[in-house]
C-alpha cells in the first residue's frame, strides 16, 4: 500500500529535498526515505503538503483532470465585499490565463491557527480578514494573484485540505505518515 506523508509546512520552507544555501527544505523536517512532494507550496505559504512513494498515486492526486479540490485559508488586507467574492467564484482573468471558478467565502480567523514566523505585516489603519478558498487547479501564486486582482492583497496563505486529507492534528513543522489509497 502506498505511503503518504501529510506535512504541515511552515513559512519559509522550500518544497524540495535538495539543499539550498540559507533555506530550509523538506529534508530538514521529513526523515522518510523515497517520498516525493505532490505539488508545491511557495516558500511564503504554509500548510498541507502531501508526499508519497507511489508515482501512480502522485499522478492521480496532481492530475488536473481529476480536479481534486484544495482548500486554503487566506488572510487578506481589507474586508472583501460580496461582489468581490463573486468575482473570485466566477474566475478571474489574470492576463496569462483565466482561473477556473473557485469557492470563496469570508470566514472568521481559523480557531486552530498557529503563530506565523515571521509575522505578517500589520497596518493600523487597514483591517485584515479571512477568506476560505477552494480551487480545482493550482498555478504558481494563483491565490495571491486572484485576491490582488479583486483589490485584497494576500497577507497569509495556508493550505488546510487536499481532497479528504487535512492538517487536523499536525502542528507546523510536523508530519504524519499514513498508508493510503487515492480518496
Amino acid at each position: 500500500m502506498p505511503r503518504v506523508v501529510l506535512f504541515n509546512k511552515p513559512c519559509g520552507v522550500l518544497c524540495q529535498f535538495s539543499p539550498r544555501a540559507g533555506k530550509r527544505t523538506l529534508k530538514d523536517f521529513i526523515p522518510v526515505a523515497d517520498v516525493y512532494p505532490v505539488g508545491r507550496l511557495d516558500a511564503d505559504s504554509e500548510g498541507l503538503v502531501l508526499l508519497t512513494d507511489d508515482g501512480a498515486l502522485q499522478n492521480a492526486i496532481s492530475d488536473p483532470k481529476k480536479k481534486l479540490p484544495k482548500t486554503y485559508w487566506v488572510q487578506v488586507e481589507g474586508v472583501p465585499e460580496e461582489a468581490n467574492l463573486r468575482r473570485l467564484r466566477s474566475g478571474i482573468d489574470l492576463s496569462d490565463f483565466v482561473t477556473l471558478p473557485a469557492g470563496a467565502r469570508r470566514i472568521e480567523q481559523p480557531s486552530r491557527l498557529w503563530e506565523r514566523n515571521p509575522p505578517i505585516r500589520v497596518r493600523k489603519s487597514i483591517p485584515t480578514s479571512w477568506i476560505e478558498m477552494e480551487l480545482h487547479e493550482g498555478k504558481n501564486r494563483q491565490i495571491r494573484r486572484m485576491t490582488a486582482a479583486v483589490g485584497y492583497p494576500t497577507l497569509r496563505l495556508i493550505r488546510c485540505r487536499i481532497g479528504s486529507w487535512t492538517l487536523d492534528g499536525i502542528p507546523p513543522g510536523q508530519f504524519r505518515l499514513i498508508e493510503s489509497t487515492f480518496n
